[in-house]
This record gives C-alpha cells, sequence and structure tokens, in this order.
C-alpha cells in the first residue's frame, strides 16, 4: 500500500451528520435508505396509463421482447417464449389470475409478481410513449396498490443509470447538443437521489411530468445516452448536501429565486425560505433585478440577448377582452382559492362583478409575480405564488406560459377594463437551469457542462453522492463508480472524530491515506488530491474502514471532480 499524507481545509458547520455512535451511523443510514434510493441501487417507477391519469390497475397485458420469466414471491415459476402477452388481472380476495390471449389459464398466484426478460426488455400491451411501443430495461413488478380498492401498481425496476437513459432524451431535446444533456442528466439525477414524499411506498418516482418524464428503452438516443454515461455517478452538491436541482424550460433571460416562486411543502409559507444555490441570477452580467414595475415592463417588452433567447417561448403575449377575462377568472378562481394562495377565497357559483385592472403588487428579481391583485366594483383579491397566477389567467383553457409577465390595463371612461394584453417571457416555473439556456452554452458557446450548471446553481460543486463510512457492518466499506472527464479529482473527508488514515481502492490499487487529526474552526475536513491515480472515463473507488481504528467512529466523504467556481466570468 502507499501511505500518501494530505492537506486540510476550513469547511462549515454540517449539522445535519452528527453520529456519536456508530448505532447512530447505522440508524442514520437506514432512515435515509427509507425515503431515497443511493448511488448504485435501482430505482422503482410507477409505471401509468396512456395519459398517466392513473397509476392503478384491475388488469394489464406484459411480454417480453425475449424469453419472459414469472416469479411468484421469488421463485421462478415459469418462462414463456419472446413475445408471449400474459394477462394480469386481480380479484376480489387480492390474487392473480394470470391467463394467455387465447384464453388459457396459466395460474392464480398471491402475493408479489415479478417478471423479466434476460437480453431484451419487457412490454406492456397496447401502451405507447412518444408514439413508440413502451418498452423497459430491468424487471417488472406487480404488487397490492395503496390506498384501498382491489387494484395493483406496475413497478418497472432498474438501475439507476438506465432510468436515466430513458428520462434524458424526454427531459431535453438532443438537439441541444452533449454538454447540455450532461448537465440535464446531473439534474435528473439529482431528481431521483434526493429523498422526497412518495406517493406511493411501492416505488420511487412515477413516469410523467408528475416526477421526470420517463419514457423507458425505446426512446433512447444514442447522444443522450452518452450523456448520462459521461457522468456516471455524478451530482451536485452544495454544503454536502444534493441540491434540489429544479430546472425548467425557459427562464426568460432573468432566472428567479427559490422562495419567490414556490411555498413551503410543509407550512405552505409563502414566499417559502430560500436555498443558497437557486438565487435569481441574470444572463447578462449588466442586467439590474426586475423587482420594480418599470423595469419589468421594459425588459419583457423588449427582446435583449440571453442564453435561451432561441426558445420559441422566450417572449410571448396574451389578450383578453373585459368579458372574456372575467368568465376565465370565474371558472379558475374557485379552483385556485382551494390551494390556499387566494385570498379571500372565491366559491364556486360566484360572480366576480365588473372588473377594473389587474395590478402586480411584488416581483421577485426576474419581474416574476409573487403577489397580484384582481381589482372588481365590488371587492379586490390577490393571487399569491408564480403556479397559481398561471392558472388563474388562462388563455383558450391553456395556462400562463410563465409568470414573468407585465399587463397593459385598457380602461373606459368609467374606469373599467375593456381588454388587457400581457407581455411576458419564459416557460415554466423559471427557477434553476434553462433547458433552452444551457442548449444556448453548450452548442452556440462551447461551454461544458460544469460550467453550465454553475451558471445555474449558485456555489455548487459536481462529484458523487457523499457517503458514510463506519465501523457498523453494513458501512465498512462502501463502493462509488463515476466517469472524470479529465485527470482532476479529490477525496473530501469529514473528519470530525479524529480517524488516522483512510484505506482506499482506485481502480484496483490500494492506498492508504493519512488524515491529519487538528482542528480547524471546530470541523474536520481534508482533502485528497487522487488526480494521478484516476482515468480520463469510468473509474471505480472502494471506500474502507480503517483497521484498529474504534469501531464507534465513523467518516463522511464523497469525490469531487470539479470545485466551487465563485466568479463565473464565462458570462456575457
Amino acid at each position: 500500500m502507499l501511505l500518501i499524507g494530505i492537506s486540510c481545509f476550513n469547511v462549515p458547520s454540517y449539522s445535519a451528520w452528527i453520529p456519536e455512535t456508530t448505532a447512530k451511523i447505522a440508524e442514520a443510514a437506514r432512515q435515509a435508505e427509507s425515503v431515497s434510493v443511493t448511488v448504485g441501487e435501482p430505482v422503482r417507477v410507477g409505471i401509468g396509463n396512456q395519459n398517466f391519469s392513473s397509476y392503478v390497475y384491475k388488469n394489464v397485458g406484459i411480454y417480453g421482447t425475449a424469453p419472459l420469466s414469472l416469479y411468484n414471491n421469488g421463485v421462478l415459476l415459469e418462462t414463456f417464449p419472446a413475445g408471449t402477452n400474459i394477462n394480469i388481472s386481480i380479484n376480489p380476495d387480492f390474487s392473480y389470475t394470470l391467463t394467455k390471449d387465447d384464453g388459457e389459464r396459466i395460474a392464480d398466484l398471491t402475493g408479489v409478481l415479478k417478471f423479466s426478460a434476460y437480453g431484451g426488455c419487457l412490454g406492456v400491451k397496447g401502451l405507447k410513449r412518444a408514439g413508440k411501443p413502451a418498452l423497459y430495461h430491468g424487471t417488472f413488478e406487480i404488487m397490492k396498490a395503496n390506498g384501498g380498492g382491489v387494484q395493483f401498481n406496475l413497478v418497472n425496476k432498474l438501475g439507476l443509470e438506465e432510468y436515466l437513459r430513458g428520462v434524458v432524451p424526454n427531459e431535453m431535446p438532443v438537439a441541444f447538443g452533449l454538454e447540455a444533456l450532461k448537465a440535464q442528466s446531473i439534474a435528473a439525477r439529482n431528481y431521483v437521489l434526493t429523498p422526497r414524499s412518495k406517493s406511493s411506498s411501492n416505488y420511487d418516482v412515477v413516469d410523467s411530468v408528475a416526477s421526470q418524464v420517463y419514457f423507458g428503452a425505446n426512446t433512447e438516443k444514442t447522444l443522450s445516452n452518452t450523456a448520462v454515461a459521461q457522468t456516471e455517478g455524478l451530482v451536485a452538491l452544495y454544503n454536502w448536501d444534493l441540491i434540489l436541482a429544479l430546472y425548467s424550460s425557459t427562464a426568460g433571460g432573468y432566472t428567479e429565486s427559490y422562495a419567490n416562486a414556490f411555498s413551503d411543502p410543509v407550512t405552505k409559507e409563502f414566499p417559502s425560505h430560500g436555498k443558497p444555490y437557486l438565487i435569481a441570477k441574470p444572463d447578462i452580467l449588466h442586467q439590474t433585478p426586475l423587482d420594480e414595475e418599470g423595469a419589468a415592463v421594459a425588459f419583457y417588452k423588449s427582446s435583449p440577448e440571453a442564453y435561451d433567447m432561441q426558445s420559441p417561448y422566450f417572449r410571448w403575449e396574451r389578450e383578453w377582452g373585459a368579458e372574456e377575462l372575467q368568465k376565465v377568472l370565474e371558472t379558475n378562481l374557485p379552483a385556485q382559492s382551494a390551494t390556499g394562495f387566494v385570498k379571500p377565497a372565491f366559491e364556486k357559483g360566484e360572480t366576480l362583478g365588473r372588473l377594473i385592472e389587474l395590478k402586480v403588487k411584488k416581483r421577485g428579481e426576474s419581474g416574476k409575480i409573487v403577489e397580484l391583485e384582481i381589482v372588481t366594483e365590488d371587492r379586490t383579491y390577490r393571487g399569491y405564488k408564480e403556479l397559481v397566477i398561471r392558472r388563474l389567467l388562462t388563455k383558450d383553457g391553456k395556462a400562463l406560459p410563465s409568470a414573468n409577465v407585465v399587463f397593459e390595463n385598457a380602461q373606459d371612461d368609467e374606469g373599467y377594463l375593456t381588454s388587457v394584453k400581457a407581455f411576458g417571457g419564459g416557460f415554466g416555473h423559471g427557477v434553476g437551469m434553462s433547458q433552452f439556456g444551457a442548449g444556448f452554452m453548450g452548442s452556440r458557446m462551447n461551454l461544458s457542462f460544469d460550467k453550465i450548471l454553475q451558471h445555474y446553481y449558485t456555489g455548487i460543486v459536481i462529484g458523487t453522492k457523499p457517503v458514510i463510512v463506519s465501523g457498523a457492518d453494513n458501512q465498512r466499506t462502501v463502493a462509488q463508480t463515476f466517469y472524470a472527464n479529465k485527470k482532476q479529482a479529490s477525496i473530501v473527508v469529514d473528519n470530525r472524530y479524529q480517524l488516522g488514515k483512510l484505506e482506499v481502492n482506485i481502480n484496483g490499487a490500494d492506498y492508504d491515506f493519512e488524515l491529519p487529526t487538528s482542528f480547524f474552526g471546530g470541523n474536520k475536513c481534508s482533502r485528497i488530491d487522487i488526480s494521478d491515480y484516476i482515468n480520463v472515463g469510468k473509474n471505480r473507488v472502494v471506500f474502507s474502514y480503517p483497521k484498529g481504528e474504534n469501531p464507534k467512529k465513523g467518516l463522511r466523504l464523497f469525490v469531487e471532480l470539479v470545485g466551487k467556481n465563485d466568479d463565473n466570468k464565462f458570462i456575457r
């Protein structure tokens, strides 16, 4: 083994990780695993029906493009020829009846059913995605649905990287180029690895826009597969945590801060608490904030140069007559009142009265409306939050593309509205990465994926997901695989328990790294430069708890591939 000394540097306090004993470390890991998947583990995807309106079934047909194997409660029962369709229906006693298309009865089974097609893909009879038969890697599981009713879920279980190959080309056009697709791959990987409230304990995510668009193997593209492969194992981090890597189609030239677009998911407070990596940022350095009405009007009634200016939604207009707008609001106000973000609440069947004006009371830095007044002859209503405002102001049944919008109110001699014209920019919530912006930065400005991500997510680093190595039996050895685009990498170690060394196997070679034991600012973080030991391409590291160390201690660590960039000098 090679014994190497390393340097140390200061880090902020990481109160989220304070295990004091091996038992606490193990319990923290167990709880984390209960709410999210980890790098290298499978992803469980709930497969919806054709229009994603339901994720529960009473019957479904499954086939394989290779021989189809049926398992019941983990036991292999039978293998069917490729192309054989197996119909599964659920009975009132929650047993399953399996038949072939000709009506031949195969079996009556209880418990969990699993299907695999080794060497091929699994399909769902009649289901299409992107106009093609829906095909999937991995396995299918049939299990009783939560929430009552005689019905079941169809769950696709597959590896994380396989899952991403079915996501990336459906979340971003491959025409945006390799570097933008790499940025999208990391954002999508962050999404699925970040703990979240799940709609069902049977799966981690669903296959629609309610999570990420996942259309399976038949929609994979060569370039997007390359992007997934060349970012394997990489995530975006801020202060040791995976970031909430939000993205939308088009920001309109200025992204918005998280707090001004989203309410707190628990308390529903709005504006919510901000996230330091999701802050408002213009594409052009000299652009000043748009939170004043005059600045927002000037910006959204013009077309300045911006990264996402090639989007068809970079600038848009909408217009309503007074009667049309009144009917639109009377239709939409009840549903949006139910969210709690319209005050006072407007009940179904109420009439609004004649409109006087739409008045913006508060904007975010991007000009996004935070608070909107709807002034009528009888009373004034206030709408809060970008999605609520977009859904209040529909045109031809469609919500506004974004809440980055300014209004021209036309009034008659009595002060009543005759029409309203909207001038807006962007499509989606506008927080985090603009996908059209990423495409422009990668293909037209020749910027790498890390520069794209560090523009949209302030203060991040890019590396592997932080893991814990401890004396607990299930944490003594932790392996990670990652792709390096150049020979530059460091292991970042949180060594607050003052272990003397770390054992690491890098691409088959063993190394012992000494860890300094002095404290800096009450914390201990060490950086181990492993640039000389990694490959350009795929790498595998195995971290092992050092022999002879106190079994009640532990280390937290990750591999950093791209360090923090504070200046973003590449911005025009």
